[in-house]
């Protein structure tokens, strides 16, 4: 995963590599990847967006701060707006970012076959945890 963050407007931006979504089961990853979200096809999934809460996150001083995101993800070659809650860590000389949020997977135009249709929620929950370097402090 690639991820920036300027922390004097709040932009932030990800892209990660869509055969990197670590899954329970192997064939889960498998049918992931080569039935359901054609990653050969469309292989990175990437946010734009920005920290709407940027006052509340001191960068330069250790510690966990809550953070709202929003902005716009693409996967699949759809893209649709996205508002998480999660956090950012000041440690050391890393920030650490994590998130939580639901996707509805017919949003973005990625098709179940019938046969397992039963057996995939509609929505599903995507953790993002990120680890990224400062560079400026």
């Amino acid at each position: 995963m690639n991820a920036a963050i300027d922390i004097s407007t709040g932009d932030f931006v990800f892209k990660v590599l869509m055969k990197s979504f670590v899954f329970q089961k192997a064939l889960m990853q498998e049918h992931f990847n080569e039935n359901y979200v054609e990653s050969d096809k469309f292989p990175e999934a990437t946010f734009i967006g920005k920290v709407t809460n940027l006052k509340d996150i001191n960068f330069s001083k250790e510690g966990v701060y809550n953070a709202d995101v929003e902005g716009k993800l693409t996967i699949h070659n759809e893209t649709k707006n996205i508002l998480a809650k999660g956090t950012f860590e000041v440690k050391q000389d890393k920030l650490l970012g994590n998130a939580k949020f639901n996707l509805v997977v017919a949003d973005y135009k990625i098709k179940i076959p019938n046969t397992v249709v039963n057996n995939i929620g509609k929505t599903v929950e995507v953790t993002v945890e990120l680890t990224m370097d400062k560079l400026n402090k």
